[in-house]
């Protein structure tokens, strides 16, 4: 049985003016993410992988190229059909963690989930991550991990379709950082979330159903993981 398609993007390209140079951030490129995948965008840095996740998010528009997704083409979208669909359809994890200080881990989470449509509770989300005995702590009382983890339950709380993440771990130490894994794999495997992960770190690469590798703009290459392997067994 044929897997749903939940992103077509084609032809993509994507160039930057930089002064008088002309900067090119993705070279035509064509990729299908599918529904309850979990894939991981492997390249070095300034290869095009978040230039890409900016545009399947909703956060920029290709110079050239289309992205459907539900039916509905993201490069001819208004801005205000963009941010119904960021709102509503994608939940997004930077490398930083952008919690509110004032707020506790519950908190901030309820932010998004006053906003959501069919929001799940704060509590579970926060459950979802494990940090459900952290939730009336401060950022400033949580380690670096455990406010990444507050991050992705704030953005898993709206149920996304899909959840992108852009280095996740690249801020954290190893140990940490397969604490954070192991939280979006099970996200991914709990909630059926299409989730994509930007590394620089080939490592991370296991836990993958596919590894989509980014080199100077092109997809150098896709490899399918026929056992993947759980985060604990990561190591980098």
């Amino acid at each position: 049985m044929q897997a749903e398609v939940v992103f077509q993007a084609r032809g993509l390209t994507k160039i930057y003016q930089v002064g008088e140079t002309a900067v090119h951030a993705l070279r035509g490129v064509d990729l299908d993410l599918f529904k309850g995948e979990l894939v991981v965008l492997l390249g070095a840095s300034g290869s095009g992988k978040s230039t890409l996740l900016n545009i399947l998010g909703g956060l920029d528009k290709p110079t050239n190229g289309h992205v459907i997704y539900g039916g509905h083409d993201l490069v001819k979208a208004t801005e205000r059909e963009l941010t119904e669909y960021r709102r509503y359809h994608v939940g997004f994890v930077f490398q930083f963690y952008n919690l509110i200080p004032s707020l506790t881990a519950r908190e901030n989470v309820a932010v998004v989930t006053e906003i959501a449509r069919n929001p799940m509770s704060p509590e579970k989300a926060l459950a979802l991550v494990h940090l459900a005995d952290r939730m009336d702590h401060f950022p400033a009382q949580l380690s670096g991990g455990e406010q990444q983890r507050v991050a992705i339950a704030r953005a898993i709380a709206k149920r996304p379709a899909v959840l992108l993440c852009d280095e996740p771990t690249g801020a954290l130490d190893s140990i940490t950082g397969i604490v954070v894994l192991e939280a979006l794999a099970n996200v991914n495997q709990e909630l059926g979330t299409t989730t994509a992960v930007i590394t620089h770190n080939a490592a991370i690469g296991g836990m993958a159903d596919r590894v989509i590798h980014f080199s100077d703009g092109h997809i150098a290459g896709i490899d399918r993981n026929v056992e993947k392997i759980s985060p604990q067994g990561l190591s980098w």
